[in-house]
């Protein structure tokens, strides 16, 4: 069957600041999901990564259905005025806009989709992150989709030796969707070149080139700042992969996430620190809302989904958690000035760029 994942993800309030969302704030969402969607729908599941609520959906409507998409949106909207009822953090950050016009793209949450033909066996990662940007997938993704030492199958299995297809967006054009698809290997060291710079250019979806109409990952690409006009928070990316078979093992995909590297995100979206792998429906830590992600696996069949595997759950994760942790504290150390703190350029919308428009009317030009 033609099936397709949905998820979308939003922040629309917070117990006790940017924490997890209320468990009347959650069960909520839940509720108009499950009534609401009943004849949308195969499937559902609910979930929060830090303060955000995720709502991943399986139907056969299509990637940008309007109806699954304004599904998501209302219960959003219910959300926050749930959360406005509990005098929650933040409540309806992420709804930027109030009319529906279509789909949720440009409306603040986060999207992911993908269609496929389900095979027998269907084999799905869903990562959700939390306080951070789009570009955070761009190394994991790279690493394992392209990199032989990271990810074995690309010269052990047939059917991933062709390769795999990135198509990268430049978030920085603004007045129409900027994307480029390049090839792995032969555009290897151009790929590098584009994923290195996190805060521009992020990848977006990647394609098998052994079956050049499967796609194998979905990558949210929403970037807040642009929408609002103003620093709101941070992106708070989602993706969806395909697993197995024609595609690298769930081992392969998850084991890229061990390096714990540095994003940008952070309180106030403004340092640079390491992604934390975490287990799911984590709330925010206190540690300065240290950039996490979770990873679920799962099986499809006819649209239904199996029980979640929890992917960093299991007692080696606990080393990596300790690695995020000491990277945090050594580059929190270096407080506010850079590489610990992000570039003016991330910090334009935040009150950093008042502070230097005042300061720059005292310069004076030294008399020759």
């Amino acid at each position: 069957m033609k099936l397709t994942l949905s998820l979308i993800k939003a922040d629309i309030g917070g117990v006790g600041g940017h924490s997890k969302p209320s468990i009347k704030l959650l069960e909520s969402v839940k509720d108009f999901i499950s009534s609401k969607g009943i004849k949308l729908l195969i499937d559902h599941r609910i979930f929060h990564t830090g303060d955000d609520i995720a709502i991943l959906m399986s139907h056969t409507h299509g990637t940008e259905a309007s109806a699954i998409h304004k599904l998501a949106f209302e219960a959003f909207k219910m959300g926050t005025e749930v959360a406005k009822s509990q005098g929650l953090y933040g409540a309806g950050q992420d709804i930027l806009k109030d009319a529906f016009t279509g789909n949720v793209a440009g409306m603040g949450p986060a999207v992911a989709e993908i269609a496929f033909d389900e095979r027998p066996n269907e084999s799905i990662l869903v990562f959700t992150m939390d306080k951070t940007e789009p570009g955070a997938f761009n190394l994991p993704f790279y690493l394992a989709f392209a990199d032989p030492m990271w990810s074995p199958g690309l010269i052990l299995s047939p059917p991933l030796m062709k390769g795999f297809t990135f198509e990268i967006i430049d978030t920085e054009h603004l007045s129409a969707e900027k994307t480029v698809r390049l090839n792995a290997p032969e555009d290897l060291y151009d790929i590098a070149a584009l994923l290195r710079e996190t805060r521009r250019y992020v990848i977006k979806s990647i394609f098998s080139r052994t079956h050049p109409d499967e796609k194998v990952v979905s990558v949210s690409i929403t970037r807040l700042k642009h929408i609002a006009g103003r620093y709101v928070g941070k992106d708070d990316p989602v993706a969806v992969v395909r697993a197995q078979k024609i595609f690298p093992a769930t081992e392969e995909v998850g084991a890229c996430f061990r390096l714990a590297h540095y994003v940008g995100g952070d309180t106030r979206g403004s340092h640079h620190q390491p992604l934390m792998p975490v287990t799911f429906n984590s709330p925010a830590s206190v540690h300065y809302c240290i950039p996490i992600v979770q990873g679920v696996a799962f099986n499809t069949h006819e649209g239904k989904m199996t029980e979640f595997i929890d992917m960093f759950d299991d007692p080696f994760w606990e080393t990596v958690r300790r690695k995020a942790s000491e990277k945090s504290i050594v580059m929190r150390e270096q407080g506010f000035t850079e590489p610990s703190m992000l570039p003016r350029d991330e910090l334009e919308y935040g009150g950093i760029v008042e502070r230097l428009g005042k300061l720059e009317k005292r310069f004076t030009l030294a008399k020759k």
